[in-house]
């Protein structure tokens, strides 16, 4: 095996057995074919289209993907097929995806052991090849990729360039195509799904595609002929496995076992259809498809002054499918991750969805997660904090409205706040007026057919929804949050109030032992979410107050979780707070206890008053001795000298 050499420095090799393990990354079949629909998408290629097919090539079951990007010329080609070249940039706001110059690579490896790509510019033609079975047979010590690339001679016709013969006799031998006239019909095929002649784009085909135990493919390609599935396998235990382990015991969704599903949330904002079988996929807007949305900020301290918005609100089509949707560069990383109540046997957070664009944080090399760093966990930490506080207000709103009713809010959710259609031309979303029937939208719907004469050319800026429109730094109003907290500030005051009190009465007079007041329970919430300047100030809870009453030490008594639970139960069914008429048990128990101190002050009083008259009277009786006591030995000497 002879290795490269540069100034006498021998190059590293890469041996063929990497592209098996690197592929690995991608323990789920659709992250695999979503890093492939991630290179058409970045904005290096800018695709419109991407197209998703099953064939067969001579009798081998096949996966192809097209797009109509730009296309590749031999050097891109070269750098694809290559590891870790990845010079992508930013376009008119459009963040790309890609980052490791590793997706193709790894996802086309992970789907099949063997890839040929066709990509047509609007010079040159070439096709590469990337197989596993290439290299097995002919030996080979690294990974070597054959390109060929077609130009056009004098006649219009395309020829392969004499320099790149011996790849084109590899490619011939070793592939489904054994002459030059079958693959210049795959560069034909590029022209095929768009239905024009002269376009530029890309064309992938792999085949021997991954088996899985007692079928020819880890597919199901039968039980829907528009989607590409993951069949339903039974384990021993009999829970059903989709390929996502992390959905153990949990309700799975469609997008874990149909791509099409998966494909209509993979990205926050699409700017590109993507075509299964055939079939285009209907986008769903996820921020723009939920019930009792409501807008949220979350402000690290690690972006200041940086705010990131999140919208939460109810799954309308199953409330069983919910917890955060997490977009990077508008990719989706982790869907219907449940975070904080949600993960508690306590039905909390049920069908609420959170939706949150987290550029900041680095996703992990197959885009099906993030890094486990400090600022994902704080993340995940605040994020989970405020849809806590998105769940009691929707919760206290729904008591305050109808507080008789025994439907729970997930129960009553019908239909999303808004309906937005989106324009099968242009991209843009519009919103479709109330009153109008969402569902006798066509298939194919342009924006010149929008209802709102306002918006009604492709031309027009794509308005904003409902839940985004005012100030972009300013959440939602929170008023159950605003409740606990004026309750919380009386309750403090309050006992202030208490403690300088008992300072001020001091000692009764003449009394060798403090008399002993009842000791009260004083109730307040423990762990109370403030409004601080930064989200990342963890919430720390109170223990303990030392309060002094008369040398004697009175300890607080923290309110346990069932009675916290009991008093936010109570406090959703106030709609606000009147400190006159409230009847909440709080400020009727405190209300109390203040009565209760100030008639024992007055008892005090007029024990210590009743003690001075006592005194006094003593005082005189003791004088009026005295004075008796003088005039008789004054008498009994006046007798004496006498």
């Amino acid at each position: 095996m002879a290795a490269q050499i540069n100034r006498g420095i021998p190059a590293s090799m890469i041996s063929p057995k990497f592209l098996h393990s690197n592929s690995t990354s991608h323990t789920w079949a659709f992250g695999a074919i979503a890093a492939l629909i991630d290179n058409a998408y970045d904005p290096d290629v800018g695709a419109k289209n991407f197209w998703i097919d099953k064939t067969v090539i001579k009798e081998k079951v096949c996966l192809t993907f097209v797009d109509n990007g730009v296309g590749m010329d031999y050097q891109t080609m070269f750098k694809m097929l290559s590891f870790g070249f990845s010079g992508k940039e930013a376009k008119d706001d459009h963040n790309p995806v890609g980052r490791y110059g590793n997706g193709f690579k790894s996802g086309s490896m992970r789907l099949g052991k063997d890839a040929i790509v066709f990509s047509k510019t609007k010079e040159t033609m070439c096709v590469g090849l990337l197989s596993q079975t290439y290299l097995e047979e002919i030996g080979a010590e690294n990974v070597i990729v054959p390109i060929v690339t077609f130009t056009y001679n004098g006649k219009n016709q395309i020829q392969a360039l004499p320099e790149h013969a011996d790849c084109l006799r590899d490619i011939l031998q070793h592939s489904l195509f054994q002459n030059e006239e079958e693959l210049k019909c795959e560069f034909k095929a590029i022209d095929t799904p768009s239905g024009t002649s002269d376009r530029t784009g890309t064309r992938i085909i792999i085949w021997n595609l991954r088996e899985a135990s007692e079928k020819p493919t880890e597919f199901d390609f039968d039980k829907d002929s528009y989607d590409i599935r993951i069949p339903e396998d039974e384990s021993e235990d009999k829970k059903k496995n989709f390929g996502k382990p992390e959905r153990f015991m949990e309700s799975t969704p469609e997008s874990d076992f149909s791509l099409r599903a998966y494909c209509s949330i993979l990205y926050m904002k699409p700017r590109m259809q993507i075509i299964i079988r055939k079939k285009r996929v209907k986008t769903q807007l996820i921020s723009k498809s939920l019930a009792f949305t409501r807008k949220d900020y979350y402000k690290p301290t690690f972006l200041k002054p940086k705010s990131i918005p999140i919208t939460f609100g109810f799954n309308t089509k199953n409330k069983q499918h919910y917890g955060l949707m997490m977009y990077n560069n508008n990719r989706l990383i982790k869907a219907y991750k449940r975070v904080g109540c949600q993960l508690k046997a306590n039905n909390q957070g049920v069908g609420v969805i959170g939706v949150i664009e987290c550029d900041f944080l680095k996703p992990t090399h197959n885009k099906q997660d993030f890094d486990d760093t400090e600022q994902y966990r704080k993340t995940i930490h605040n994020v989970a904090v405020k849809l806590k506080e998105y769940w009691d207000e929707v919760r206290h709103k729904k008591s305050s409205g109808n507080p008789d009713s025994s439907v729970s809010v997930e129960d009553m959710v019908e239909s999303p706040d808004q309906n937005w259609a989106q324009c099968y031309d242009c991209m843009k979303w519009r919103k479709i007026p109330s009153g109008f029937d969402f569902d006798l939208l066509p298939p194919k719907w342009f924006c010149h057919m929008n209802p709102d004469n306002h918006f009604r050319s492709c031309d027009i800026p794509e308005e904003k929804a409902d839940s985004e429109a005012g100030d972009e730094e300013q959440p939602d109003p929170k008023p159950f949050k605003q409740q606990l907290k004026r309750v919380h500030t009386f309750a403090q005051d309050n006992k202030e109030m208490k403690r300088a009190k008992n300072i001020e009465g001091g000692f009764i007079s003449g009394s060798k032992k403090p008399s002993p007041l009842p000791t009260m329970p004083v109730p307040y919430t423990t762990s109370m979410p403030v409004n601080t300047e930064n989200d990342d100030e963890w919430y720390k809870p109170t223990v303990r107050e030392d309060n002094l009453r008369r040398g004697q030490e009175e300890q607080a008594v923290i309110c346990t979780k069932v009675q916290r639970e009991k008093l936010l139960s109570l406090l959703s069914q106030s709609s606000a707070l009147d400190k006159k008429q409230q009847q909440d048990p709080l400020l009727e128990f405190l209300k109390t206890t203040s009565q209760t101190f100030d008639s024992l002050q007055k008892e005090i009083h007029g024990l210590k008053q009743q003690l001075e008259q006592v005194q006094s009277r003593d005082k005189a009786e003791s004088c009026n001795e005295s004075k008796q006591t003088e005039n008789t030995m004054s008498y009994e000497s006046l007798k004496a000298s006498l």
